[in-house]
């Protein structure tokens, strides 16, 4: 979902990161236009695109995380009611003002996955039980593909190859090469990402946002 007021989500940012997060989207516009990635792979720049002009210090390692709840859903997270409930309540208990968000991001090329913003969600009046059983529906329905994973990683070093990502290929290969070493774990945001942007959200498919 796009940024319902770009100029504020942009305010703060370096202005190098923010004409890359310009170029970025203006990239995957031409290459609609003039040829060149796939209807599939486009799909994919279009999410990415999105992601680095709202969160244009987002790292490899944010950029991995993206990808990975894109293709495996919440299943990390864990299976019991319970300590999803106690970790949601807290995670309400502590929030802090944020960057501008929509209610909902879309994170997968097909637009079946996305995450639910507590902080607009909460605002708009939205049930923390209705977004629990959201939740937890996913991480037990939703299955996962890491033949997905890898694919959709290989897209993103193309994107870093042709300059559209606020890091080089290099270092995303780098921790890319890591994570495969590791088996495709779940991983936290960046140090960076956390601090200007203090996320907080829940990874749920759309058909189950309430």
């Amino acid at each position: 979902m796009r940024c319902p007021d770009p100029g504020r989500c942009f305010r703060g940012a370096p202005l190098l990161l923010r004409l890359l997060a310009v170029a970025a989207l203006a990239a995957v516009a031409i290459a609609q236009v003039v040829g060149g990635p796939n209807e599939e792979e486009q799909a994919f720049r279009q999410v990415v695109a999105r992601h680095v002009a709202r969160f244009p210090r987002m790292q490899p390692q944010d950029l991995y995380k993206l990808v990975f709840q894109a293709a495996m859903g919440s299943r990390h997270a864990g299976l019991d009611s319970a300590m999803a409930r106690e970790w949601l309540d807290r995670e309400i208990a502590g929030l802090r003002p944020g960057s501008d968000e929509a209610v909902l991001d879309t994170i997968s090329a097909d637009g079946r996955m996305v995450r639910v913003n507590l902080r607009p969600y909460l605002a708009a009046g939205g049930s923390r039980d209705a977004l629990l059983r959201a939740f937890v529906g996913t991480a037990r329905g939703f299955q996962g593909s890491e033949a997905a994973l890898r694919r959709d990683l290989d897209l993103a070093e193309r994107m870093a190859g042709d300059r559209l990502l606020p890091f080089s290929r290099a270092d995303l290969h780098a921790y890319l090469e890591q994570m495969r070493a590791r088996g495709y774990p779940a991983v936290e945001h960046s140090p960076g990402y956390e601090s200007a942007y203090r996320p907080a959200y829940r990874v749920v498919l759309r058909a189950l946002v309430p």
